[in-house]
C-alpha cells in the first residue's frame, strides 16, 4: 500500500473572499478548486492571532488544551522587542508533526509557528528570526532547531540578500525552501505559512491591488509546491492543502487600557514613566486584551479590576464591548491561560499595552496590532479564513459552508493514516473519496 504524503500551506490572513477573486481571475486555480474540496469560511479560535491559531490548526486542540493563547509571551512593563511563543516548549499537548513522527513518517517545517525546538520534525526550518541586530540568521535558526545539514543544503542557497520579515521576498525565500525539501527530503508531512497576505492587510487595509497580489503571490506559490512534487517523482501520492489561520478587520485607533488601571491604583508608575509595580495588566493580543493578576486569589483586587473594566465597557469610549471573566472565556471559546479577563474590540480599535498618556496609541507599522488592519478579535466577525484541499484522497467538488479549525489537523492525520486521540477536532469526513 502506498504511504500517502500531505503537504499544507498556510497563506497567513487568506480569506474566503480572496479566493473568489482568484477563482475569478485563474483558470488553473478555479480548476484545483472544483477538482477539489473546501470549506469556504472555517470557524478559528479565540484569539484569532496567528501563533494561537497555528497551534491550533496543528494540534487539533483550543488554546484551553493546548496552552497557547497569545502571540507573545507575558512580560509586563516590556513594550519593545518582547519574546513571542516561538518554541514548541509552549504547546501543552501533542500535535500532528508527533503523531507523524511516531508512526515512523518523516516531517518538516518551513516558518510554522511554535515549532522552534520541536523534537518530531526532522527538517525543522521554523518561525523566528535574530533577536539582536549582531545575531547572524544561521545563528540564530541553529538555536531554534535548524540543523547545519539543514541549513547547508535547503536554506543558505536560497537566502541571497533576503531581509527576514520583509515580504514578498521572505515568502518567496520560504517557498523555495520548501520546495527543496520536497524534491531532496520528500518527507510525508511539510508545513509552510507564509505572511504576505497578513503583511500586507496590516499595511493597507482589507481589499485593494496590493491584497490581490498577494493573492495572486499564494496562488503561484501552491502551484509550486505541486510541480517540486511531481519533480520529487510524489506528486500522485500527496494530498495539497491551502489554509489560513484568520482575517482581519479594519481599525482607526488603539487604545491603552493600562492607563485607566494606573489610574485606579493597579499599575504603579514612577516619576520618569517607568512601570515599578502591578496588580493588574493589560497584554494585547491586537483586537482583544488579556487582563492578568498578578495574585489572582487577591479576590478584593479582582473585584476592583473587573469594576473597572465594566465601567470602561459601559462608558463606550475605550474600545471595549464585551468584558469575559476567564470561566466564561473558557465556556464560550474554548480560552484559558494566565489571565482573570478578556476584553474584546468594539469593532474598530486595537489594544496597546502603554500604561501612559495619551490613551489612544498612533497607528503604525511597527508590530501586528497597530496597524491600518489587524485581527484578535472574537471569531465570528470579518471576513473569514478558508480550508482547500486536493489531492488522490479528496473528493472532487465538495463545497462545505463552515467547519472549526480544529478539525484541520485529524484532516491530516486521516491522510498519513495516524491517530490524534487527543484533539478535540475530528477529521472532515466530507473530504474524502
Amino acid at each position: 500500500m502506498t504511504q500517502r504524503r500531505a503537504v499544507v500551506f498556510s497563506c497567513d490572513a487568506m480569506v474566503y473572499e480572496d479566493i473568489e477573486y482568484l477563482l475569478g481571475k485563474s483558470k488553473r486555480f478555479a480548476d484545483l478548486v472544483s477538482g477539489g474540496a473546501m470549506v469556504k469560511r472555517t470557524r478559528t479560535i479565540y484569539p484569532t492571532v496567528t501563533y494561537p491559531a497555528h497551534t491550533a490548526m496543528s494540534t487539533g486542540c483550543y488554546p484551553d488544551k493546548n496552552g497557547v493563547y497569545n502571540n507573545s509571551e507575558f512580560h509586563p512593563g516590556m513594550l519593545k522587542n518582547v519574546p513571542w511563543n516561538w518554541f514548541a516548549k509552549a504547546i501543552k499537548c501533542p500535535d500532528i508533526f508527533t503523531a507523524a513522527k511516531k508512526a515512523g513518517l518523516t516531517t518538516a517545517c518551513v516558518f510554522w509557528p511554535v515549532t522552534a525546538g520541536h523534537e518530531y520534525i526532522d527538517y525543522n526550518f521554523p518561525e523566528y528570526w535574530p533577536q539582536t541586530p549582531e545575531e547572524t540568521n544561521k545563528e540564530a535558526f541553529l538555536r531554534a532547531g535548524t540543523t547545519e545539514k539543514l541549513w547547508d543544503e535547503c536554506i543558505e542557497p536560497h537566502l541571497g540578500d533576503v531581509k527576514i520579515r520583509s515580504h514578498p521576498g521572505t515568502d518567496d525565500f520560504l517557498v523555495e525552501v520548501a520546495c527543496d525539501m520536497i524534491k531532496r527530503y520528500r518527507p510525508h508531512l511539510l508545513m509552510l505559512h507564509t505572511g504576505d497576505l497578513d503583511s500586507f492587510r496590516h499595511r493597507s487595509g482589507l481589499f485593494n491591488d496590493l491584497i490581490r497580489r498577494g493573492c495572486d503571490d499564494a496562488e503561484r506559490w501552491l502551484f509550486d509546491l505541486m510541480d517540486a512534487a511531481k519533480e520529487a517523482g510524489v506528486f500522485e501520492d500527496t494530498d495539497f492543502f491551502l489554509t489560513s489561520d484568520h482575517g482581519q478587520l479594519e481599525i482607526v485607533r488603539s487604545v491603552k487600557p493600562n492607563v485607566i488601571l494606573a489610574d485606579n491604583g493597579l499599575i504603579d508608575v514612577g516619576p520618569d514613566g517607568t512601570l515599578t509595580d502591578w496588580k493588574a495588566y493589560c497584554l494585547s493580543a491586537g483586537m482583544s486584551a488579556q487582563i492578568i493578576l498578578k495574585d489572582p486569589s487577591d479576590w478584593e483586587v479582582y473585584d476592583r479590576t473587573y469594576e473597572v473594566l465594566k465601567h470602561m465597557r459601559d462608558e463606550g469610549i475605550y474600545g471595549i464591548s464585551e468584558v469575559y471573566t476567564a470561566e466564561e472565556a473558557e465556556k464560550l471559546e474554548h480560552l484559558a491561560g494566565r489571565f482573570s479577563f478578556v476584553l474584546e474590540t468594539d469593532g474598530y480599535s486595537s489594544f496597546a499595552e502603554g500604561w501612559t498618556r495619551p490613551i489612544v496609541r498612533p497607528l503604525d507599522l511597527s508590530d501586528y496590532r497597530f496597524g491600518r488592519a489587524t485581527h484578535g478579535y472574537y471569531p465570528d466577525k470579518g471576513p473569514q479564513p478558508v480550508f482547500i484541499g486536493y489531492g488522490p484522497d479528496i473528493k472532487p467538488g465538495v463545497v462545505l459552508e463552515r467547519r472549526p479549525t480544529v478539525d484541520e489537523a485529524p484532516t491530516y492525520a486521516r491522510v498519513l493514516g495516524v491517530g490524534m486521540p487527543w484533539a478535540d477536532g475530528h477529521a472532515i469526513d466530507e473530504f474524502f473519496v
